[in-house]
């Protein structure tokens, strides 16, 4: 057991590709929790999405041992934490095990707008953040500006703000005394009932669910009963220890400390991040603060190209689950698509994150229907109701109102993409909050609805701002809207996959985009096809495709004029005919480009 006054639990702060993952490698390195051979570029990002994108999307947690100039050795507990918006819960609880942040910045880009997000959280939580600025030995780096932005963005002391560059390994030392320096030891007592926070939880084949704790108070050792207070079940603990950062089994976990645990608990589910531990006898009564339940933001429609594949995305998607209880899935049934499953995500990465596992780790080729958000319906009758697809809509007769959600989108650009960056806003039913100069760059805040954003608002962002905007949101919740379901009709028929809520302004151009492409990917057929866009009975936007002609006058050489009108009259019964029970095959080629619209 380790004295209180000598751990210290800090978690890193630092916008996408600031140099977080590398920073931890670092530190994991010096304090020699894997020797040379073992060392790997991203040691704490275990999926090859992580690594080839460099981003964080599991929290993970390392426990080092460092000998300060003190003399003493310090138990340092190292938290990796997701930076992206979409895992802003997550990594709210893995901030609250903690009681400081090393706040990572890079040297030559300055700060970002998912820093802030994140700093403003830990600041939330009472924290001690001990500025890093990394990368000072980049050509462009630019330190002493860098360290006037953090003080003049976030209001924070940057003076002795650590100097370090993690590749090349500079500054590591004086950050890991700084930890130890100024990030206060974490307060407990060891003779009070048990009391801990379920930090995370993920999936081992071999030993079950893992769950990931920090002991608040009391003492968490094999073979005690616990008990999940927002969950309700009981446990027997089985195995506890922690990372360095491979598994070591330990006999106890004392107040302060962050560890894990296994507890034959067969489904992540039922370890809900956030809960509060303690023992089923004589436990605590009153659980932590800050618990909530994850709720999905996104939904889209999933579909295998080959409806022969349909069992296995259902066991592929039932294995992700396993390991990922954050996001939702049911079946669905599309007369277009065929079987498939309506699928709820934290948001628009969190989506693109599985859809790109399930394709790589179980080699699945995906249709992905247009995402949608969560609406909020008020019936006539005074009752409401939540529409997650936009083909499950009820009689607009009995609909009084429809509400979406907003969020509050705060844009971090370089000044000469300003202009082009608002008006995206504007065209987005955007209301401008606020716009301010730190340094070179504008801050710009958004109120937007959600359902603009999830189109394809971040990929045109970052196209007419080169990559360098940032952007990071917040739901600020549901407001009445003036909105309509659009359908698209193929040969009179509607297609329920390409169905959507809209915006009755946006309504016409995205409805007469829709029908141009689909002219283009339909292939032509022996009869006329109209395709049309419609609110309700009202068509907004109409395209032809037009039949193929087979020329039936070419056998007739002079004669009378009435000999090729009687064949023509024959050939448009026919074709009257045709039409009225011809089937229009949509490839799957086609359904794909369509709801990719808006990516050029």
């Amino acid at each position: 057991m380790t004295e209180l006054s000598l751990i210290r639990n800090f978690s890193i702060i630092a916008h996408i590709d600031h140099g977080k993952s590398t920073l931890a490698d670092r530190l994991i390195q010096v304090t020699g929790g894997m020797t040379e051979r073992e060392l790997k570029e991203q040691v704490l990002d275990n999926m090859d999405i992580e690594r080839e994108r460099g981003i964080t999307i599991k929290a993970q947690t390392v426990r080092l041992d460092y000998t300060a100039s003190d003399g003493k050795t310090y138990e340092l507990n190292l938290m990796d934490t997701p930076g992206h918006v979409d895992f802003a819960y997550e990594v709210s609880r893995s901030l609250a095990a903690c009681e400081g942040a090393l706040l990572v910045v890079d040297a030559a880009q300055g700060v970002e707008a998912q820093t802030l997000a994140n700093v403003y959280q830990s600041i939330e939580h009472d924290h001690e953040i001990v500025p890093v600025i990394n990368k000072i030995d980049l050509p462009a780096a630019e330190p002493e500006k860098v360290k006037a932005e953090i003080e003049e963005v976030i209001g924070l002391d940057a003076s002795d703000a650590v100097m370090t560059s993690a590749k090349s390994g500079i500054g590591i030392e004086e950050v890991l005394e700084a930890i130890v320096q100024r990030i206060p030891p974490p307060q407990g007592d060891r003779d009070k009932p048990l009391k801990a926070m379920l930090v995370d939880s993920w999936y081992d084949p071999y030993l079950g669910v893992v769950i990931l704790v920090r002991v608040m108070d009391g003492v968490m050792k094999k073979g005690q009963q616990i008990k999940f207070m927002q969950g309700g079940t009981v446990h027997l603990v089985d195995r506890v220890g922690c990372m360095r950062p491979k598994i070591e089994q330990l006999p106890e976990l004392g107040p302060g400390e962050i560890g894990f645990i296994t507890a034959q608990i067969k489904e992540v589910e039922q370890a809900k991040v956030g809960d509060t531990i303690t023992l089923a006898k004589g436990g605590a009564t009153e659980a932590l603060p800050g618990y909530k339940e994850v709720q999905s933001v996104v939904f889209c429609g999933l579909f295998p190209v080959d409806a022969a594949d349909f069992e296995k995305l259902r066991e592929s998607i039932g294995k992700l689950r396993l390991n990922d209880a954050s996001f939702t899935f049911e079946m669905e049934n599309s007369a277009a698509l065929g079987f498939g499953f309506r699928c709820g995500f934290l948001g628009l990465l969190h989506l693109e994150i599985i859809q790109e596992r399930l394709t790589r780790e179980y080699d699945l080729d995906l249709i992905t229907t247009a995402p949608s958000v969560v609406y909020r319906l008020t019936m006539t009758d005074g009752s409401t109701q939540e529409l997650h697809n936009p083909a499950d809509m009820p009689d607009p007769v009995k609909i009084d109102t429809m509400e979406e959600p907003w969020i509050k989108a705060t844009i971090y650009t370089p000044d000469e993409h300003l202009g082009s960056i608002l008006k995206l806003c504007q065209d987005r039913r955007g209301i401008q909050l606020d716009l301010t100069y730190v340094g070179g760059r504008a801050q710009v805040v958004y109120e937007l609805p959600l359902n603009e954003v999830v189109f394809d608002f971040y990929d045109r962002l970052k196209s007419i701002s080169r990559g360098y905007a940032s952007f990071d949101y917040e739901q600020i919740g549901l407001r009445e809207g003036d909105l309509v379901m659009m359908n698209i009709l193929v040969n009179n028929e509607p297609v329920d996959a390409l169905s959507m809520v809209v915006h009755r302004s946006q309504a016409d151009p995205r409805g007469r985009a829709l029908c141009e492409r689909l002219k283009d990917l339909i292939p032509r057929h022996m009869f006329k096809i109209p395709i049309q866009a419609a609110i309700g009975a009202k068509v907004i936007a109409r395209e032809t495709i037009s039949a193929m002609r087979k020329d039936v006058t070419a056998k007739c050489y002079g004669g009378d004029i009435s000999r090729k009108k009687k064949l023509l009259e024959k050939q448009k019964e026919g074709k009257k005919r045709m039409r009225e029970y011809g089937n229009v095959s949509i490839p799957q080629e086609a359904f794909i480009a369509a709801l990719r619209m808006g990516d050029e």
